[in-house]
This record gives structure tokens, C-alpha cells and sequence, in this order.
């Protein structure tokens, strides 16, 4: 979908704008995926790059843009470093706010992972291989959906369908205490408790096995809070590895990513092999 085509969003700084056109240039010239949608809005909707030779693994990839801005696209230079290795590789759009409150994007970003495990097994994926991952905003939907019960409880499905996590610089809580300069507008007004309940770090039931990563220069409430995940995770028997990038910021940390000869992808690849075919704890 050309980016043209969404409705507009609200305008970005200049560090997002910066990261905006860095991503947008290292897609270029990439294959054309496969797209599709899981709703109406223009947001609904995922692309997905089938590998060449694929192993079964999938991994969904949901943007950042701090809820409010951001594309599936963006996602997508990440592609040819998973596909190469026999991952299928699937990014998933959400509404955004502050048109579009808690739940609304967990909401979207359960429906269309669920809607990419519904066709990746015509492109090669197996959707009991299934991966969640993201950058920012969209590795706390990942969060959230690897730590609670109810998107695939309330679909009756027997089991949470991921077998693990990959957030790069997400956001794991949320509250007067989380560091945070501003409240999210995605939260809604003040008092909603919406805070507990869009935080994987308060509010997890069972969680799949985590890879988190962030940068060494990522946003200082990030970094603690990635460090006081680790710990909930590992404290509760969770399978957790925890990567600190060097020499990144918060944009550098998602670029590295897409870098297959970079020190994330390899990790995740390992990751993703191990607990491709595992169930581990009560997940």
C-alpha cells in the first residue's frame, strides 16, 4: 500500500522523520510482499515476504511510531535478512491515536497476527511456528500479546499460538513512575486504569519465552524498564535473553534489525530455532 493512500497522520518530529525516511530507504527495491487485510481501515492490514526456501518459522513485526504515528512498511527492509534464513516474515499495521484508544491497537495488532497465521501456511510458514516481535510502540503490542490470556482465550483457542517474543526497545509499563515524560494519548483520560492493564510487565498471566533488546544510548526508561522485565520474567521460571546494543539510540537499535550481519538477527534467528518446536511453562 502506498503511504500516500493512509489517512494523513499527525506530523512527526524531527528525530521520527529521520527514522522515517532511514527506513523507508533501506526498503527500497525489496520484492513485492504479499498483502492483505484483516478490517476496514486502511490501517488493517499486513505484508507479508515468503522465503525462498522456508523452514516453517514466522516471525509479525509490528511498527513503532509511539502510537500515534507510524506504517507496516516501515517494517519491511527488515524482510530480506529473515527470508534469506527461511523465516517467513509478516508486518502488521493498527489504528493509531489519539483517534483510536487502549485496547484498540492491541485489539488490531491480535486480529492480524492472527489473520497472517491464518494464510502463511500458503506461503511456506508453518502457524504453529509463530513469532511476535516490534520496535517501540509495536514491541509493547508484542508484549502485551506474549503476557496475556484474554485475544486468544476469547477466540477459543486451546493455547497462546506464539511460541515467543522479540521486542526491540519496547515499552513494558506504564504509571507515574515509569519514567515517562507524558502520559500516552493512546491511553485515554487520566483514571481509566488503563496503565495496569496495557502493561505486560503488571498485568501478565503466562508469557512465552522472551528476547528483548535495546540500545546502549536507546531512552533511559526503556533500558530500566527492559532490565525490570528480564527480571518479572526470569523470577516466574520465563525464558528470557536480554541483548544490549552497542553504540545505538533508539532509531539505531530497529535499523540494526534489518542487518543480517548485525549482532540481533543472528540472536533472534537462534532464538527462534530453539523455541520453534518447544512449549515451555504454562503458555
Amino acid at each position: 500500500m502506498r503511504l500516500a493512500d493512509y489517512p494523513a497522520q499527525e506530523p512527526l518530529s524531527a528525530f521520527a522523520q529521520g527514522y522515517h525516511d532511514e527506513v523507508m530507504r533501506r526498503g527500497e527495491g525489496l520484492p513485492e510482499g504479499v498483502e492483505g487485510a484483516y478490517g476496514p481501515d486502511p490501517y488493517q492490514g499486513w505484508l507479508l515476504y515468503p522465503a525462498a526456501a522456508p523452514d516453517g518459522r514466522v516471525l509479525v513485526f509490528f511498527h513503532g511510531g509511539g502510537w500515534t504515528n507510524g506504517y507496516k512498511e516501515w517494517m519491511a527492509f527488515m524482510a530480506p535478512a529473515f527470508t534469506a534464513a527461511g523465516v517467513t516474515f509478516a508486518t502488521v499495521g493498527y489504528r493509531l491515536a489519539p483517534e483510536n484508544l487502549f485496547p484498540t491497537a492491541y485489539e488490531d495488532c491480535a486480529a492480524g497476527l492472527l489473520a497472517v497465521r491464518d494464510v502463511v501456511a500458503a506461503h511456506g510458514g508453518d502457524p504453529d511456528r509463530l513469532f511476535a516481535g516490534g520496535h517501540s510502540a509495536g514491541g509493547h503490542h508484542a508484549a502485551l500479546l506474549a503476557t496475556r490470556r484474554d485475544w486468544w482465550e476469547g477466540r477459543g483457542l486451546p493455547r497462546n499460538p506464539l511460541r515467543g517474543c522479540l521486542p526491540v526497545s519496547g515499552v513494558y509499563r506504564f504509571g507515574t513512575d515509569a519514567g515517562m515524560r507524558v502520559r500516552p494519548r493512546f491511553l485515554g483520560p487520566e483514571g481509566n486504569g488503563a496503565e495496569a492493564a496495557a502493561s505486560p510487565l503488571l498485568g501478565r498471566t503466562d508469557a512465552v519465552p522472551f528476547f528483548i533488546a535495546h540500545g546502549d544510548r536507546d531512552f533511559p526508561h526503556l533500558m530500566t524498564q527492559a532490565e525490570e522485565m528480564e527480571a518479572a520474567l526470569r523470577a516466574e521460571g520465563t525464558p528470557v535473553e536480554r541483548l544490549v546494543l552497542a553504540d545505538a539510540d533508539h532509531a539505531r537499535a530497529s535499523t540494526i534489525a534489518g542487518e543480517a550481519d548485525g549482532p540481533w538477527v543472528p540472536r533472534a534467528l537462534a532464538f527462534m530455532a530453539r523455541w520453534a518446536d518447544a512449549r515451555p511453562g504454562k503458555s
